[in-house]
C-alpha cells in the first residue's frame, strides 16, 4: 500500500513536526487542529522551520513556499476523509484519544491507516475504539521530528503485517530509522530511559550525590547529558507522568522516586519554565544553568534517609543495561533494534555501539555479579534477568570470550 496523503492531528510541538516533515518529502499533509488560533501557531512553528533551512542555504524561499502549500489547515475532520494514513498526535489523555479515533474510524476510508504517537498508551485499547484495529498502529517519532531519526513502529494485537510494512515503509522514505516494537508499557526507548532517569532521581533524593556530580559522571559513561539536564529538557512532567505508566505496567520494580511528587509541587517543569532540577531564569536557552538551591528543600520534603552510598554511575549503567536485556528476553525488539533505539533514540554514542555491546564489553559475568550486588543493596529491581545468567553459565562472556549478545 502506497501512502500518497497525510493527515496529521495536532498542530503542537510533535504534530507541527510531524507534519513539516512529511512536507518537507514532497507528500501532502492535512492538519487539523480544534481552533484556528492553535492552527495558525502550528503553520508558524513549520514556516519557522523551514526559515531556519532558507537561512542556512538549504533551501530557497520558493522552496519554501511550495512545501507550506502542501499543508492544508483545517479544523473539520472531513479533510481527512481521504488521506491513506492519519497520525494522532495529541497530549497524552486517554479520553481525547479515544474521541479521536471514534471520529476518523467514521470519517476516513475503510483503507486508512490511523496511527498514533503515544509515548505510552495501549496500541490495542486504542484500536478497540475502531472497526478497524487491524489499520490501527503506533507510529512514535521523537523529538525534535524533523531532525530525531528514529521511529518505534508498534504494532497493536490485530495489526496487519500490511499495515506494518505501509509505515515502516513510509518512515523509510522520510529518512527515518523504523524500528519493530511490541506493544508493552514504554514501548522500548522510554521502558529503558525512565528507568535510567528515575535511578539518578533516588540516587539524588538520598543523598548518594550531587546534580553536578551525577550528571557528570553519566557523561563520563559516554552519554551525551546527564540524566538531570535530559530530565529538564523532557519536562519533570512528562517523566513523571511517564514513569507513572510503567510503576502500572511492570509493578513495584518501576516504582517512582518520592521526589518527583515534591518537585512538581514546587512547580519544576524544567527548561520549559525556567526551574527544573538547574535554574535557568536568566540564562542563555542555549545554556545550562546553575543547580537549583531549591531542589533541596524537596529533597527534604521526600522525607528520604541519607544513605551514605557514594554514586557509583554503574548503578546507573546495570539498570539500564539489564531492562534492555529484559526487553530482549521478551521479544518486544531485536537485538540490533534495541542498540539503534539507544543510539538514535537515547543518543548513546554509536562508537560505543549500545546497551548490549556495553554489556559484552563489560563482560556477561561482570555485568551478573554488579547486579547481584545492587540487588542485595538497593532490591530486586536489580535483580537480573535469566539471559543474563544463561549466558553466563554458558560462557558466552561477551567480548573476552568472542561471544556474547554479539560476536566478537
Amino acid at each position: 500500500m502506497s501512502i500518497e496523503k497525510v493527515g496529521v492531528i495536532g498542530g503542537g510541538t510533535m504534530g507541527a513536526g510531524i507534519a513539516q516533515l512529511i512536507s518537507h518529502n514532497g507528500i501532502p499533509v492535512v492538519l487539523k487542529e480544534v481552533e484556528q488560533k492553535f492552527l495558525d501557531r502550528g503553520l508558524a512553528t513549520i514556516r519557522k522551520v523551514y526559515e531556519g533551512r532558507v537561512a542556512k542555504k538549504r533551501m530557497t524561499e520558493q522552496e519554501l513556499e511550495e512545501r507550506m502549500k502542501l499543508i492544508t489547515p483545517t479544523t473539520e475532520y472531513g479533510p481527512l476523509a481521504e488521506a491513506d494514513l492519519v497520525i494522532e498526535a495529541v497530549p497524552e489523555i486517554l479520553k481525547i484519544k479515544q474521541e479521536i479515533f471514534e471520529a476518523l474510524d467514521k470519517t476516513c476510508t475503510e483503507q486508512t491507516i490511523l496511527a498514533t504517537n503515544t509515548s505510552a498508551l495501549s496500541i490495542s485499547g486504542l484500536a478497540a475504539q475502531t472497526g478497524r484495529p487491524d489499520r490501527v498502529i503506533g507510529m512514535h517519532f521523537f523529538y525534535p521530528a524533523h531532525i530525531m531519526k528514529l521511529v518505534e513502529v508498534i504494532p497493536g494485537l490485530q495489526t496487519s503485517d500490511e499495515t506494518v510494512e505501509a509505515v515502516t515503509g513510509l518512515a523509510e522514505g522520510l529518512r527515518k530509522m523504523p524500528i519493530r516494537v511490541q506493544e508493552c508499557p514504554g514501548f522500548l526507548v522510554n521502558r529503558l530511559l525512565m528507568p535510567y532517569l528515575n535511578e539518578a532521581v533516588l540516587c539524588l533524593e538520598e543523598g548518594a550525590g550531587t546534580i553536578e556530580e551525577i550528571d557528570a559522571a553519566m557523561r563520563s559513561e559516554g552519554w551525551p547529558m546527564g540524566p538531570f539536564t535530559l530530565i529538564d529538557a523532557l519536562g519533570l512532567d512528562i517523566c513523571a507522568e511517564a514513569g507513572k505508566v510503567l510503576w502500572e505496567g511492570y509493578g513495584d520494580r518501576m516504582r517512582p522516586a518520592k521526589l518527583w511528587e515534591q518537585l512538581l509541587k514546587q512547580k519544576r517543569l524544567g527548561r520549559k519554565n525556567g526551574k527544573g532540577f538547574y535554574d535557568y531564569t536568566g540564562s542563555d536557552p542555549k545554556t545550562p544553568g546553575k543547580p537549583d538551591p531549591g531542589v533541596a528543600e524537596a529533597v527534604q520534603a521526600a522525607g528520604v534517609t541519607p544513605s551514605g552510598r557514594k554514586f557509583d554511575p554503574q548503578r546507573l549503567m546495570l539498570l539500564v543495561i539489564n531492562e534492555a536485556v529484559l526487553a530482549l528476553q521478551e521479544k518486544i525488539s531485536s537485538p540490533s533494534e534495541i542498540e539503534i533505539g539507544v543510539l538514535a533514540g537515547l543518543g548513546y554514542p554509536a562508537s560505543k555501539g549500545g546497551l548490549l555491546h556495553a554489556a559484552d564489553r563489560i563482560g556477561i559475568d561482570a555485568v551478573v555479579e554488579g547486579l547481584d550486588r545492587f540487588t542485595k543493596e538497593l532490591g530486586f529491581r536489580f535483580h537480573p534477568a535469566y539471559r543474563l545468567r544463561t549466558m553466563q553459565k554458558a560462557g558466552q562472556l561477551g567480548e573476552k570470550t568472542k561471544r556474547g549478545f554479539f560476536s566478537h
